[in-house]
C-alpha cells in the first residue's frame, strides 16, 4: 500500500490502515470484538478530516495548473495554426497543430478524471462531517451523566427524555446493522425513578415506555434544566433537540446563528433533514419541525442581535405545513403585516420554503434563494432572511449586504445581523401560562 505524504494525522492513519491490510493475509485465532475508545475515535475522525482536506487542496492545485497549461496550449495552438501555411515543417517533424490537438485531448481526459476525484472528495467530506456530528452527539450523551447525578441527589425524578449515556461497549465502530440494533435496544429507555410520590406512580409507569414529544412536555414533567434531550413526536423516529427552559415553558430551538462556523447555503434536502451542531450553529430540519408542531398551532420566537449589543425578541403564532405544501409557513394577517407583507388573503399569508435548487418563493421573475443566500420563507425576497450569508464585518457593497442575515422591520434589509435564534412552543402552552 502506497501512502502519499500529507498531514501528520493522515500519515498516522495511513500507517495504521496499511498495518491492518497486511495483517489480513495471515490467519489468526479469533479474538473477542474490541471497540474503539473515545480518544481512538476522535483521532480517527481527525485523521480522516485532515486526509480529506489535504487531498482536496492537492486536487485544486493540480486542477489550477492543468487549466493554466491548457490555456497556454490553446493560445499556442491558435498561433501555430495561423503560422502553418507559411511555415514548412522540417524533414521527419510532426505537424505542430496535430501534436497540440493530441495534447489537448489528453488534458481534457485528465481534467475529467480530476473532476470525478473532486466529486468523490466532496462526498467523503460530507460523510465525515456527519460522522463528526454523531461523535459530538455521543459526547454530549456522556456529558449528561453528571446532570443525572445532580437530579438524583435532590430527590430526583429522572426524565425519560434526558439523554442516557451509552455504556462503554457501545462507543465503538459498529456496522450500520449493529447501530440500528443498538438504537432499537435503547429506544425509549428511561432513567430510574428515585422515590416518586405515591400519587404519581401510575403516571411515571406510563412514561417509562416512551420519550417526550417535545421540550414543553419535558417542562410539564418537571424538567427545568436547558440542554440536549431526545424527543419523539407522534409518528416520528426519536431525534436530538436543544431545549431552552424558561419561566413560561419549554422551547425547542430550531435554528441558531452566532459565528459563521456552518455554511447555510444548502440545498433542499439538507434543509429538510437538518444540518450543523445542536450545541453551536445549526438548522434542526423542516421535517423535524413539522413533526413537532403537527397540525396544531405553535408559537414562533425569533431572537435577533446586532453588532452594537442591541437585541430584539419577537413572538407570533404560526402553523407549518408538510412537504406537500413546501413546508409553508402560515401567518395571521396582523403578524404578516408587521413582517412587511403587502398582499394578504383574509386567512393571512402562506409562505413556502425555498432553496437555490427548489424555488417556491412568491417572485415569478427571480429565485430569491439563489439571488440572496441560504434557504428561507422568502415571499418577495425583501422582508427577512435569517439563513443568509454570515458577515463578520459589514460589507461596503450594498449588493453584497443584502445577501446577509437581515430582518427588515428591525434593522433594515441591508444590515447583516450578528446572531439569531429561532424557537417553537405549542400554542396551548401559552394559554396555560
Amino acid at each position: 500500500m502506497r501512502c502519499a505524504p500529507t498531514a501528520g494525522a493522515a500519515l498516522v492513519l495511513c500507517a495504521a490502515t496499511a498495518g491492518l491490510l497486511s495483517a489480513q493475509g495471515r490467519p489468526a485465532p479469533p479474538e473477542p470484538r474490541r471497540f474503539a475508545s473515545w480518544d481512538e475515535v476522535n483521532v480517527l475522525a481527525h485523521g480522516l478530516l485532515q486526509l480529506g482536506h489535504g487531498l482536496r487542496e492537492h486536487v485544486e492545485r493540480t486542477q489550477g495548473r492543468l487549466g493554466a497549461l491548457e490555456r497556454r496550449l490553446a493560445a499556442c495552438g491558435a498561433a501555430c495554426r495561423g503560422a502553418a501555411p507559411s511555415t514548412a515543417p522540417g524533414p521527419g517533424a510532426a505537424p505542430a497543430p496535430e501534436t497540440l490537438r493530441g495534447l489537448q485531448v489528453q488534458l481534457k481526459a485528465q481534467h475529467g478524471r480530476i473532476q470525478q476525484l473532486v466529486h468523490k472528495v466532496a462526498q467523503q467530506q460530507r460523510h465525515l462531517e456527519k460522522q463528526r456530528l454523531r461523535l459530538r452527539q455521543l459526547q454530549a450523551q456522556v456529558r449528561g451523566l453528571p446532570g443525572r447525578g445532580r437530579r438524583e441527589a435532590r430527590g430526583g425524578r429522572g426524565r425519560a427524555g434526558r439523554l442516557t449515556p451509552l455504556p462503554p461497549r457501545q462507543v465503538g465502530l459498529l456496522t450500520p446493522e449493529e447501530e440500528e440494533a443498538e438504537a432499537e435496544s435503547t429506544r425509549g429507555e428511561a432513567l430510574p425513578e428515585t422515590a416518586p410520590p405515591p400519587d404519581s406512580a401510575a403516571h411515571n409507569a406510563s412514561r417509562l415506555h416512551r420519550l417526550p414529544r417535545d421540550c414543553q412536555e419535558l417542562f410539564e414533567e418537571g424538567e427545568r434544566q436547558s440542554g440536549l434531550f431526545q424527543i419523539q413526536p407522534p409518528g416520528s423516529s426519536p431525534f436530538l433537540v436543544n431545549c431552552k427552559m424558561t419561566s413560561d415553558g419549554g422551547w425547542t430551538v430550531i435554528q441558531r446563528r452566532q459565528d459563521g462556523s456552518v455554511d447555510f447555503n444548502q440545498p433542499w434536502e439538507a434543509y429538510k433533514t437538518g444540518f450543523g451542531d445542536p450545541q453551536g450553529e445549526f438548522w434542526l430540519g423542516l421535517e423535524k419541525v413539522h413533526s413537532i408542531t403537527g397540525d396544531g398551532g405553535s408559537r414562533l420566537a425569533v431572537q435577533l442581535q446586532d453588532w452594537d449589543g442591541h437585541a430584539e425578541s419577537l413572538q407570533f403564532p404560526m402553523r407549518l405545513g408538510g412537504e406537500d405544501t413546501a413546508y409553508s409557513l402560515q401567518l395571521t394577517a396582523p403578524v404578516a403585516s408587521k413582517l412587511g407583507a403587502s398582499t394578504l388573503t383574509p386567512d393571512g399569508l402562506s409562505l413556502p420554503f425555498s432553496t437555490w435548487d427548489q424555488d417556491h418563493d412568491l417572485r415569478g421573475d427571480l429565485n430569491c434563494a439563489k439571488s440572496l443566500s441560504g434557504g428561507w420563507w422568502f415571499g418577495t425576497c425583501g422582508h427577512s432572511n435569517l439563513n443568509g450569508q454570515y458577515f463578520r464585518s459589514i460589507p461596503r457593497q450594498r449588493q453584497q449586504r443584502k445577501k446577509g442575515i437581515f430582518w427588515k422591520t428591525w434593522r433594515g434589509r441591508y444590515y447583516p445581523l450578528q446572531a439569531t435564534t429561532m424557537l417553537i412552543q405549542p400554542r396551548e402552552a401559552a394559554a396555560a401560562s
